[in-house]
């Protein structure tokens, strides 16, 4: 039976984003996202958020430090994975996305207009409207 592990986020980041070098020399950004989902619970609106850890390699990762900032919207998709560790003899376990791509969004107070988004390491235009939004 084969697998399937894909996910696509869309939200704001909740931190500036950690660049770091492994010791054999690949870039590794860390970045925090905030996913928003809304829903109606009796006549009220109600606001849930996911807080999502973002790992980004390579050159792409060295894109998000040098052009993220908190704040700002970016589209991740990636995959799931689990990490596993010990601390003081108790078992932790915590979900991350690794990213395959990071789309940078309009910036806020931009209008949505175009501007310096990425993809895979490299430019690519940003949407002007939600209606572009490649889902």
């Amino acid at each position: 039976m084969a697998s399937f592990n894909k996910i696509m986020l869309m939200g704001n980041l909740t931190r500036d984003p950690e660049l770091r070098y492994t010791p054999n020399g690949a870039a590794v950004s860390t970045l925090g996202l905030a996913v928003n989902h809304k829903y109606k619970q009796g006549d009220e609106w109600k606001d849930e958020v996911c807080f999502v850890d973002i790992t980004v390699w390579g050159k792409q990762a060295e894109n998000c430090a040098e052009y993220l900032a908190k704040g700002r919207s970016v589209f991740v998709e990636g995959r799931l994975k689990m990490n596993t560790w010990e601390t003081d003899g108790q078992k932790r376990t915590k979900h991350e996305v690794v990213a395959n791509t990071v789309q940078f969004l309009s910036k806020a107070g931009d209008g949505g207009g175009q501007g310096s988004g990425k993809s895979s390491g490299g430019f690519s235009q940003e949407p002007s409207s939600s209606d572009d939004v490649p889902f």
